[in-house]
């Protein structure tokens, strides 16, 4: 225990008598564990605020009857041309409504599957907005509003208005802000929404939503389930999609796989509707920790350098030390405790700049009609990104101090007392 308060003291005073090498050692690290943190909060927070933007409004299986050819063409029921070559050109699709069949019934089972957390009906139709003399295309969706707030955050997307007024008004509507803007409406006018029938209903403006995509803000709205199936004439059970909320995302492609066997409807997993996001995510997080790791990198051959540099400095040093009764591993553990002193003194106060810049980032504010949700840029302040920081930091020192001490460890104090 002495003899190691012994070296630890030496390992100080070599440090201490030559503190501009040490400082700019300890800053080294100090900068990069600071980069580090403050990139990868920064660029992980961004990438979390561009998923959850995309993956909040789309459900882990979507759900719908699909229209498609028809597999068996007329020519293939006569005798005559069954095992012929057929060509049919211009086929057209089965005469299918767009609704799904035995609905109800449908979702009653889904929720009851253990894998699912909840299954949403939707009534979407194709629909003409009407103001005055303007005239829009786009589609209505009908859904159950309060429980897309709960499973799927819609509250997060009204930027006027309160999903509760959804709720309780009749034929009220929550309006894409890119239409009203268009259209120049306000809450609590009226639209006239034509369907393709040539239905024609006046629908109260209770509220606007901004998703941050254009093709949808200036398209898409929403009212009711009831209201939506009034528009399009459909009975109580009319329903065209189905959204699902899982209790566990990676089970979303065998979900799908699922419905699709069971009930021989579309069923398309959420990461077969945003394959080129993610991969666009994996390949932003990749840059954002090869950049981060480099930093580090390059500030432990920046210690591995000035460490280099003492033991040259030293040599007088050791020489006394080894002379004196000091072995080798002893001048070795030495410049160890030399590089662990930098690498923790400076670790810490990286993490301290780390730290301290990403939360200044966090409050700087930052407003785009793109994203309405957010009012400061996006930071993620993940714990395990400091304490990967200060043992990497460590880690990193430690090899910078190892290998140079061993050379130290090495040297013959005869000889260098011969140089000198």
């Amino acid at each position: 225990m002495n003899q190691t308060k012994v070296l630890l003291n030496i390992a100080k005073t070599h440090l201490l008598t030559k503190f501009r090498q040490t400082s700019t050692a300890a800053l080294g690290v100090t900068f990069g564990i600071g980069a580090y943190i403050t990139l990868v909060s920064f660029m992980t927070g961004l990438n979390k605020m561009l998923d959850d933007m995309i993956l909040n409004q789309t459900p882990h299986v979507h759900i719908y009857n699909e229209i498609q050819p028809s597999e068996e063409q007329p020519i293939q029921r006569y005798e005559t041309f069954k095992n012929a070559f057929n060509v049919v050109h211009t086929v057209k699709p089965k005469q299918n409504q767009n609704r799904i069949h035995d609905a109800l019934p449908i979702i009653q089972k889904l929720n009851r599957d253990p894998n699912v957390l909840c299954a949403l009906p939707q009534v979407r139709a194709q629909v003409f907005y009407v103001a005055g003399t303007i005239e829009m295309g786009g589609t209505i969706t009908g859904i159950d509003i309060m429980k897309e707030v709960e499973y799927f955050n819609f509250a997060d997307y009204i930027v006027e208005g309160n999903p509760v007024d959804l709720k309780n008004t009749d034929n009220g509507i929550l309006l894409g802000i890119g239409i009203a803007e268009d259209m120049s409406l306000e809450i609590g006018d009226r639209v006239q929404v034509t369907s393709t029938s040539g239905t024609v209903f006046p629908l109260k403006i209770v509220g606007f939503f901004q998703s941050g995509l254009a093709e949808i803000d200036n398209a898409r709205s929403y009212t009711t389930i009831k209201t939506a199936q009034k528009l399009v004439q459909g009975a109580t059970n009319y329903i065209t999609d189905i959204n699902l909320k899982l209790r566990n995302i990676s089970e979303a492609p065998a979900v799908a796989g699922s419905v699709e066997r069971q009930f021989g409807l579309t069923a398309v997993d959420i990461n077969e509707a945003n394959a080129q996001f993610e991969t666009g995510t994996t390949i932003r997080n990749l840059i954002t920790y090869a950049v981060s790791i480099t930093l580090l990198i390059v500030a432990g051959f920046g210690i591995y350098n000035i460490l280099n540099m003492l033991i040259y400095e030293k040599m007088n040093d050791i020489a006394i030390l080894k002379a004196t009764g000091f072995s080798g591993g002893d001048v070795q553990l030495i410049f160890i405790m030399q590089a662990l002193i930098i690498g923790i003194v400076g670790g810490i106060l990286g993490l301290i700049i780390g730290i301290g810049l990403a939360h200044l980032i966090d409050g700087i504010p930052f407003e785009t009609e793109a994203l309405p949700t957010v009012s400061t840029y996006p930071v993620n302040h993940n714990p395990w990104f400091y304490a990967i920081g200060i043992t990497f930091a460590i880690i990193s020192t430690f090899l910078a101090g190892y290998l140079p001490s061993r050379r130290a460890k090495r040297m013959d104090p005869v000889k260098i007392i011969r140089g000198q």
